[in-house]
């Protein structure tokens, strides 16, 4: 792969889905499906929106250790990266990604405490493509 980080920016800002996946308690892994991100810069940083009261919150408030997948199914191509979630509360991340119609899910607007951003941050992915696969770090 010639730039990862266009290759793969390309296929996330096209992804409908995204897997995000937590280990639980006992060290199994958990995954979800997801709206796309809100939000990334580059791919080592990408972030969601989701409830604080969520099981995967709490997760993730344990074990930081995460992967997201997103995939092209059209041309059956996908990518998983590696690395850290972060449960971001402030005011800031919150406003950053916040968007006409999210009190749908927030009743209380941007200041609802069931509101909080994650923060993905990768350390290395594997990219299928073509009846390939192909490890990357991301820098």
């Amino acid at each position: 792969m010639r730039d990862a980080s266009k290759t793969i920016g390309n296929l996330i800002d096209k992804a409908n889905v995204s897997i995000i996946s937590s280990v639980d308690e006992e060290g199994f892994p958990n995954s979800k499906a997801m709206l796309p991100p809100r939000k990334r810069e580059g791919i080592k940083h990408i972030f969601f929106t989701t409830n604080t009261s969520s099981m995967r919150v709490r997760q993730y408030l344990n074990n930081r250790k995460a992967c997201v997948y997103f995939f092209d199914k059209r041309f059956f191509r996908g990518v998983m990266l590696r690395g850290a979630m972060e449960v971001l509360h402030d005011s800031a991340a919150k406003e950053m990604i916040w968007k006409d119609g999210d009190e749908m899910y927030y009743a209380k607007g941007v200041t609802d405490p069931d509101y909080c951003v994650l923060r993905f941050t990768a350390h290395d992915g594997r990219y299928y493509s073509n009846f390939k696969s192909e490890n990357f770090e991301v820098e």
